[in-house]
């Protein structure tokens, strides 16, 4: 029986099912009369979890790295909320009610506010605060999680989802696959799955119920497929795919060492993209180089208030001083009302990626988020080849109001003697219809463009990307899309300067021969993709390709479009 889902984490796994059932748990809602002890009962729970929670972290920072194990150190950040906890307490002793009941109630209701924000981040901590209600819940109810670490060697995981807790405790020695009805891939169980190196498919919507525990599985997590009850010719045909995979995995460590060059000499720049200075060890691991963007609304993140201007100084410095010499392309603020963080006083937009965010909150906000931002930047370009990028840019107003507070701050150090990169380069993310229309315009006022896919498309195809009704509107073969980065590129190049991509599409094998020929300089990506991608550039002759690559611009649909680059990639052997 042949179904699929999403390909999350790539990989073939042949094995055997261990089916995951959870414990359905049933929080009543339970009057107590000694509240003191029933909160000092929820402390004392807090804290050991807290405590459990920390030994998996560091165990996951062993087996993948540090970036996966922030996912769980934001765990114990959520659960050391002073305001969630003392909704909580609050909840047992003005109500007095149990603590279980408190928990749900609480969770239920974060949870709910998460799920509902326009944004990947925030609706994964939607699945976290699900994940730590159910592990609190337990704990008090006196219930077994699922140990899940005791899985026997060559078990193929089967299951309705995974927390990031669940995950975070796999052996990847035992663990040939995982298989679950839901989940997408981006989520933090599959950004695990990815780190641990364990094959994925998520969002199984046909996964049959009453698959029993030994059951025979495959599955490809690349293209999604999973096969139950395979025949004799489909486990040979599996076991070929496994060795080929196994042998080009091998084949890439070759790359590391190597210039990204195609076969006709041009160069291009493979960079990382990376959330926090702990991530640029894995670029390094991966031969990134250089850093094509640094998410720095991460700093802002999973705290009480605005990380000082020295705070911010010393990651921005701890990144360019880790990286070289190699370019490092840090991002300012990008956050606004899709995100909840309480402390900095936004209030929740209707339509939050059409809202009060990015560039629009920063240029407003000067004197407490955007100055001291821009000051720590300046000052940390003494340490590295740091350069500073504007997101969400619309106008030409915002770009010169930018360069404007930038021109004052540098004059500021000047007069204090304070040194920074003094030809310092500073660009745009080109992620809006507006910036695509008006890139002529833009190029003439910036250092670099940063083609942002990931909001281009939903922009240019007016689809929220977390919409499963219309998410396969949501695709970079889109013919408008190509079209978008096609004038993008052109426009930059025209006004010479440097041209990258740092959403999703730069690490496409599809796209990449596509975008190496329009000239595209720069690709910025997961740092396991790197490689990979350093491998199809070298596959490709840029000058030769581009014929073949402008023929997308005259195709009228995504499928003919992505049809006829899979036979172009199948042709040069990426």
């Amino acid at each position: 029986m042949k179904i699929y889902g999403v390909g999350a984490a790539e990989g073939i796994g042949i094995g055997i099912a261990k089916v995951v059932k959870e414990q359905s748990v049933e929080v009543v809602k339970r009057a107590v009369s000694d509240t003191e002890a029933e909160v000092a009962n929820f402390i004392e729970i807090l804290e050991l979890t807290k405590i459990e929670t920390e030994e998996m972290s560091k165990s996951l920072e062993r087996n993948a790295s540090a970036k996966e194990a922030e996912i769980l150190v934001g765990h114990i950040m959520l659960m050391s909320d002073p305001m969630l906890i003392d909704e909580m307490v609050n909840l047992i002793k003005n109500e007095k009610i149990c603590a279980e009941y408190a928990i749900e109630g609480v969770c239920n209701q974060y949870a709910a506010v998460f799920a509902s924000m326009d944004d990947e981040l925030m609706q994964q901590r939607a699945a976290d605060m699900r994940d730590i209600k159910n592990r609190l819940i337990k704990k008090i109810l006196g219930l077994e999680s699922n140990d899940l670490s005791t899985l026997p060697h060559g078990s193929i995981l089967v299951a309705k989802d995974l927390t990031p807790s669940m995950t975070a405790g796999l052996n990847p020695e035992n663990v040939f696959g995982i298989v679950t009805e839901f989940g997408g891939k981006t989520s933090h169980s599959a950004i695990l799955a990815r780190a641990l190196e364990i094959p994925a498919v998520v969002g199984l919507s046909d996964l049959p119920q009453d698959i029993k525990d030994n059951t025979e599985i495959l599955l490809d997590g690349e293209s999604g497929e999973v096969i139950i009850l395979p025949t004799e010719d489909e486990k040979k045909e599996y076991t070929g795919k496994k060795k080929k995979y196994d042998e080009n995995k091998e084949l890439l460590k070759k790359y590391l060492t190597l210039p990204s060059v195609s076969k006709d000499g041009k160069k291009v720049e493979i960079a990382g993209n990376i959330g926090s200075p702990e991530d640029v060890k894995k670029v390094i691991e991966n031969g990134g180089e250089g850093i094509g963007l640094f998410r720095t609304e991460f700093l802002f993140m999973d705290r009480d208030c605005i990380p000082t201007e020295e705070e911010q100084f010393e990651s921005y410095k701890q990144v360019g001083e880790a990286m070289n010499g190699k370019p490092v392309i840090i991002r300012t603020l990008d956050i606004g009302g899709d995100k909840e963080i309480p402390y900095m006083g936004i209030e929740q937009d209707e339509n939050p990626f059409l809202g009060y965010r990015a560039i629009r909150l920063c240029l407003d906000r000067k004197d407490d988020i955007y100055i001291p931002q821009l000051r720590a930047l300046l000052r940390a370009s003494a340490f590295g080849n740091i350069k500073i990028m504007l997101p969400l840019i619309t106008s030409i107003d915002e770009i010169r109001e930018a360069k404007s507070l930038i021109k004052d701050i540098k004059a500021e150090l000047d007069e204090k003697n304070i040194a920074y990169k003094k030809d310092i380069e500073v660009g745009i993310m080109v992620e809006t219809a507006a910036a695509s229309i008006l890139a002529d315009l833009f190029a003439k006022e910036v250092d670099f463009f940063s083609i942002g896919t990931n909001d281009l498309i939903q922009y240019t195809m007016s689809v929220d990307r977390c919409n499963v009704k219309v998410a396969n509107l949501y695709s970079a073969f889109s013919p408008a899309v190509l079209r978008s980065i096609h004038r993008i590129i052109t426009e930059g190049k025209k006004a010479k300067i440097m041209v990258g991509m740092c959403g999703e599409a730069a690490a496409d094998p599809l796209l990449v021969p596509v975008l190496l020929a329009w000239g595209l300089d720069e690709f910025s990506m997961s740092a396991s993709s790197i490689l990979k991608s350093r491998r199809t550039v070298s596959l490709c002759d840029s000058k030769n390709l581009r014929t073949k690559a402008d023929k997308v611009l005259e195709m009228e649909t995504e499928s003919e479009i992505r049809e006829y680059l899979k036979k172009l990639a199948e042709e040069l052997g990426c």
